[in-house]
């Protein structure tokens, strides 16, 4: 007769490390709809020497973001082994962090431009889907940046925020850049 071992007790995730990050984007998502909305748009608020006008500045520099998320996604890949037969460099890291903090500081005179001059707009659908997804990508954005140092996460938690993030990005880029350059052809 084999006398019964106890089996180790099942190890329990709390959704708290998660949830707050979470919570704290959806409220960043939301502050800057209500500002984007409750704020009276300028018309102007920002414009980069070298660009023919605001719209131009930011199709320009949503672009060269969405580029460099291209090199997060690429670089994350690498350094998590999730392409078969490749090993990554020892400098993939600092590409991937690097790239990212780029990526962001392009995004930043976009939003600002958004948000200040033109505001959250409802009216018309490609705006409207257009607004809705940067108040998302901030959000997710946010979540994602405060669940970087938790390392009782499950694993599929900054998985899915990046994938969130980078979505963000590619609608961001198709209802701006992608209808600009398509509207009034590729010029600086």
């Amino acid at each position: 007769m084999t006398i019964p071992q106890p089996q180790p007790a099942a190890q329990k995730t709390h959704a708290a490390p998660y949830l707050v990050p979470l919570l704290v984007g959806s409220l960043v998502a939301v502050a800057l709809g209500v500002y984007g909305r409750a704020h009276t748009p300028t018309g102007y608020a920002v414009g980069l020497a070298g660009f023919s006008g605001a719209q131009a500045m930011k199709s320009w520099l949503t672009t060269g973001t969405l580029l460099l998320a291209v090199v997060q996604v690429a670089s994350a890949l690498v350094m998590y082994g999730k392409i078969p037969g490749v090993r990554g460099p020892s400098w993939i890291g600092g590409l991937h962090r690097w790239s990212g903090r780029v990526a962001f500081l392009l995004s930043v005179p976009i939003a600002f431009h958004c948000l200040y001059a033109l505001g959250a707009q409802f009216d018309v659908p490609r705006v409207m889907i257009h607004s809705l997804l940067g108040t998302f990508f901030y959000g997710v954005f946010v979540a994602k940046m405060l669940c970087l140092p938790k390392r009782d996460l499950p694993g599929w938690v900054l998985p899915v925020l990046g994938g969130a993030v980078f979505t963000a990005l590619v609608g961001l880029w198709l209802t701006s850049s992608f209808w600009f350059f398509t509207t009034f052809g590729i010029t600086l």
